[in-house]
């Protein structure tokens, strides 16, 4: 087995802490470290962030190629078409881009990451066919929001179809947009909605995001959509958190301008709980993810509210003090957990010992 240099470590620490302890003899210690390898190099790692950087500039490039009307005007006369007519070409077009790269997994499946590149190619050209439909089949209505809908469905359906992550979060990204844009036409684009104004109604969304990939992850043919949906929720649920503490739920800037920032103040106190939560949660449950989100919108809330308040009146060191203290704190008492479940851990294993003596 090849693995990286972080499990590497880990397995020669978990090793040599078993033989020390007499869990398992020099013998046994031996074999298992043969039973591995550390890699130089992440190669895996680079070809990952490699067509990252791909996507990324394909994105770059078609945004470039939009903002250019000289351009724009050479498309639409080299195709000299229709909107519908366009439509149609782009999804003959990604068609057959979805139809290679379905061919290409199939012959190469271990080539992951230029595979989904490939799909992400037919999701570019997805966007542009349903962008065309919306152009052909426009009433001036300004009810666009069903793009948005009918893009999420067509980006679900060839995620499940592909069982690609990629898609899925293109699916996700389309389905925040459609409630974003369709909360906004049924309030006839006015500042609420409900009494919500948009962050604190993306709130609710990305709450309900992190609650469904939770059902993903217990259902055996959509476990590999669960990561995705539960990275995009906390991303929907935090920032919108963040925005809110800001701005609370008002509507416009002339609103917000004569309320004092006082007034805000539980906003801000819902997100520190609400990432206070996550920690507890990713510490508990041993999620990573969960506790990344939460000690970094934890950090965000605090240095927010520390510009907002203590910024003109305040030393700065004060208010570095009074965090080096509070974390102190925290750090300690967090140690002192883990010191009794070691100790009683140990406690366990020298027990153990003794008895296989005896």
């Amino acid at each position: 087995m090849k693995c990286n240099k972080k499990q590497g470590h880990f397995l020669n620490d978990t090793i040599s802490d078993w033989e020390k302890n007499g869990i398992i003899t020099k013998e046994t210690a031996d074999t298992l470290r043969n039973s591995y390898s550390i890699r130089p190099f992440d190669y895996k790692k680079l070809a990952k962030y490699s067509f990252w950087i791909a996507i990324i500039c394909a994105i770059t490039t078609v945004g470039a190629i939009i903002a250019d009307n000289f351009l724009i005007d050479l498309i639409e006369n080299f195709f000299s078409s229709s909107d519908i007519g366009l439509c149609l070409t782009f999804v003959a077009l990604s068609s057959i881009v979805y139809y290679a790269g379905l061919k290409r997994r199939q012959k190469r499946p271990e080539k992951i990451f230029s595979n989904e590149a490939i799909l992400f190619a037919g999701v570019l050209l997805t966007a542009a066919a349903v962008a065309y439909l919306g152009k052909a089949l426009d009433l001036g209505s300004g009810h666009f929001s069903i793009l948005f809908l009918l893009s999420t469905i067509i980006y679900a359906g060839l995620a499940l179809w592909f069982s690609s992550k990629l898609v899925w979060l293109f699916a996700l990204i389309s389905l925040g947009s459609w409630f974003g844009t369709e909360t906004g036409y049924v309030s006839s684009w006015g500042a609420y909605f409900l009494g919500m104004n948009y962050p604190l109604r993306f709130i609710l969304f990305g709450a309900i995001l992190v609650g469904t990939s939770f059902f993903l992850k217990n259902n055996s043919k959509l476990s590999d959509f669960h990561k995705p949906t539960y990275i995009v929720g906390l991303l929907y649920l935090f920032i919108s958190l963040w925005i809110l503490s800001i701005f609370g739920n008002y509507g416009d800037m002339h609103s917000w301008y004569d309320v004092k920032q006082i007034e805000l103040f539980h906003w801000g106190l819902l997100f520190g709980f609400v990432a206070i939560g996550a920690i507890y949660y990713g510490l508990k449950h041993d999620d990573y993810t969960s506790r990344s989100f939460g000690i970094t919108f934890l950090f965000i809330n605090l240095y927010t509210k520390y510009f907002e308040y203590f910024w003109d009146v305040t030393h700065k060191a004060i208010f570095f003090i009074i965090l080096a203290i509070s974390f102190w704190f925290i750090g300690q008492r967090a140690e002192k957990i883990w010191n009794l479940e070691f100790l009683k851990k140990d406690k366990q294993k020298d027990k153990q010992i003794d008895d296989k003596k005896e």
